[in-house]
């Protein structure tokens, strides 16, 4: 393991571990730091990192698993539905290590993540929802779409991969300055 792995793995752990006394603020912290590896590639210099994609995944593994332990303290169907869609993460994960592909990624979209982030926000916009074969079905149908989009331009177009963090910072910055400027 290169220091540059070792920094972003470290960095990465300790992001995940907020979510286990705060599930949304912590579960938003995580997904925020799982993005920093981002910026930390770009900045930092020592040894580089080998295969990207395997370790983003990898260590995706930390906040999935610390989301995990929340949501088994859940009841009903917010817990049975995040059982199922972190089996089902998993699975596409264990297909992805075997093959390599990132099209295996779109096959199996991290919808457990954001179901994780939605169960967690209710108490703080909707302490009364409930959990109908409607409403599941609804959010998860919204959650999924939004969710196969992140991946179609993270893993299928591939949107991203001509850009350093920094340089894709910059280019926001510049398109939400332009009518100002």
């Amino acid at each position: 393991m290169t220091g540059e792995e070792l920094a972003i793995a470290i960095v990465r752990v300790a992001g995940a571990l907020p979510v286990l006394r705060w599930a949304f603020a912590g579960g938003l912290i995580a997904v925020f730091v799982d993005l920093s590896d981002l910026f930390l590639r770009n900045l930092l210099d020592l040894g580089g990192v080998r295969d990207y994609q395997a370790l983003d995944k990898w260590l995706d593994q930390a906040y999935q698993l610390a989301f995990l332990i929340v949501a088994l303290r859940w009841r009903g169907t917010a817990r049975s539905v995040a059982v199922a869609l972190f089996i089902f993460r998993l699975a596409g994960f264990a297909l992805f290590e075997a093959t390599g592909s990132r099209t295996v990624l779109l096959a199996f979209p991290n919808v457990f993540e954001w179901w994780f982030l939605f169960v967690a926000s209710l108490p703080h916009w909707r302490p009364n929802f409930a959990f109908t074969r409607r409403n599941v079905i609804l959010a998860l149908a919204g959650l999924t779409a939004l969710k196969l989009f992140h991946e179609y331009a993270l893993h299928g177009g591939q949107w991203l991969d001509g850009f350093t963090a920094v340089e894709a910072l910059e280019a926001i910055g510049g398109w939400f300055a332009a009518p100002f400027g």
